[in-house]
């Protein structure tokens, strides 16, 4: 799938943004300054980003910022202001401040194509650089898909009980300016189809809608004035909303205003299930019999669920979305797990604290699949992992000797997520608590 011209992306250049190399944490940098200093910063290393487990309930989850996480990485730079900020600050020395100066990633990262579906265990993404220029990334890796995952997997669950029918992101309100943007890029990964936010259409393609709130109704001295207006405005295609009097009233009113044409009405209150039932009625009555019923409030996936079988043509889906509906992030850790030894050969190191164990050995996973069903995520440990017919490999090539090679455009991820969740068994639709819905399996060499 290509980028076309109905969905272009349209990044601002690199030399439009700030630097990335202080969106991270005061311990990365001295880290990297006892390793300097002890000659040890320099070992090849390799890093991995994974959860240990989903959220508590949750079947899979899925990937999401990985496209954001590369165009990081390229301004990860260390330029005059963020030196000058370290060096006022004392937080490294002035040796370490030299070495930052040229910093440049160089080594390799592989992964999970974004949009892909995860489980616990699952190496989403993989570092091979020295100590010091892996340590750095952490916090960036840790905060971008901590995240957009936890938004995309909300959002999944959405789209899933949604079927069918258009999720509407609209949570920019309700969240810091920044991760609304980054919220809706990824729950556009993970099937919405729109989002009320104009920087994410600006800066991802992301396609925005919206029409009107009940400001603009109360601007009016009238109901009939304010539809009157939109109506001139927008056109009688638009969605009038009609709950900010009487909803009975409201509705007659657009018909009588805008005819057959009127191309929908929103419900944003009360019981939206019964309204919506009403509603359908009224408009049928009239002859509209193609104005869509739009829903929102404060809706989720169980809300979506449970009006699967009312008359509702579309959700309009915010606070819920935007922070993970009940779980705000992914978990995700990034550790050490190889570093080079005296003898130059990379060895295995992991975790070994009682409740936080991590899996030493440089990971590889594909997905076991039999007639298209997944069956196991297969983790190799050391190589690649046995494979045998229908499974496909998770892992692919995003940076080479420090050069983003793959930069995730989202609208392919939005295709593969698709793709990825139609694969999962039929449980994995199931809202209800359970465990992931397929077991991940660890194979050694």
């Amino acid at each position: 799938m290509t980028v076309t011209d109905e969905h272009p992306a349209r990044p601002p250049s690199l030399e439009q943004r700030a630097s990335a190399a202080l969106l991270t944490d005061h311990y990365e940098l001295t880290m990297l300054q006892a390793a300097l200093a002890s000659g040890e910063a320099h070992r090849r290393c390799v890093f991995e980003a994974f959860a240990r487990s989903l959220p508590e309930g949750r079947r899979y989850g899925v990937l999401a910022g990985t496209g954001r996480f590369l165009e990081a990485l390229e301004r990860f730079r260390f330029g005059d202001e963020e030196l000058g900020f370290l060096s006022d600050n004392h937080v490294v020395d002035d040796a370490t401040l030299r070495w930052l100066s040229t910093y440049r990633f160089t080594g390799q990262v592989s992964g999970y194509a974004e949009g892909d579906c995860y489980f616990p265990g699952s190496p989403v993404l993989v570092v091979e650089s020295s100590f010091a220029e892996g340590v750095l990334l952490e916090t960036l890796v840790l905060s971008i898909f901590n995240h957009d995952t936890a938004i995309a997997s909300a959002a999944s669950r959405m789209t899933g009980a949604a079927a069918d029918r258009p999720c509407i992101e609209m949570g920019s309100r309700r969240t810091h300016e920044e991760s609304a943007v980054a919220a809706a890029r990824a729950a556009y990964i993970a099937g919405f189809t729109n989002t009320s936010n104009l920087e994410a259409g600006r800066r991802y393609g992301v396609p925005t809608a919206g029409t009107a709130a009940h400001a603009f109704t109360l601007l009016y001295d009238s109901e009939r004035d304010a539809f009157s207006a939109q109506l001139a405005s927008l056109g009688r295609g638009t969605t009038l909303l009609v709950d900010t009097y009487d909803v009975r009233s409201a509705v007659d009113l657009a018909i009588e205003l805008a005819g057959s044409d009127l191309g929908a009405v929103r419900l944003d209150s009360g019981d939206l299930l019964i309204q919506a039932k009403e509603v359908r009625a009224q408009l049928d009555a009239a002859g509209n019999t193609h104005t869509r019923i739009i829903v929102t409030s404060d809706l989720d996936e169980h809300a979506i669920a449970a009006l699967a079988a009312g008359p509702v043509s579309g959700y309009g889906v915010g606070t819920a979305l935007v922070t993970g509906s009940g779980a705000p992030t992914a978990s995700m850790v990034y550790k050490l797990v190889q570093r080079e030894n005296a003898s130059g050969a990379l060895e295995g190191v992991a975790k070994k604290s009682k409740d936080k164990l991590s899996v030493g050995g440089r990971k590889w996973a594909v997905r076991r699949l039999s007639d298209g069903v997944a069956q196991a995520e297969v983790i190799g440990i050391g190589e690649a992992p046995r494979t045998s017919s229908g499974d496909r490999p998770l892992m692919i090539d995003l940076v080479s000797d420090g050069e983003v090679i793959d930069h995730q455009d989202i609208h392919e991820a939005r295709a593969r997520h698709d793709a990825s969740r139609a694969e999962l068994p039929r449980s994995a639709s199931q809202l209800s608590r359970g465990e992931p819905v397929i077991p991940t399996i660890y194979e050694k060499d």
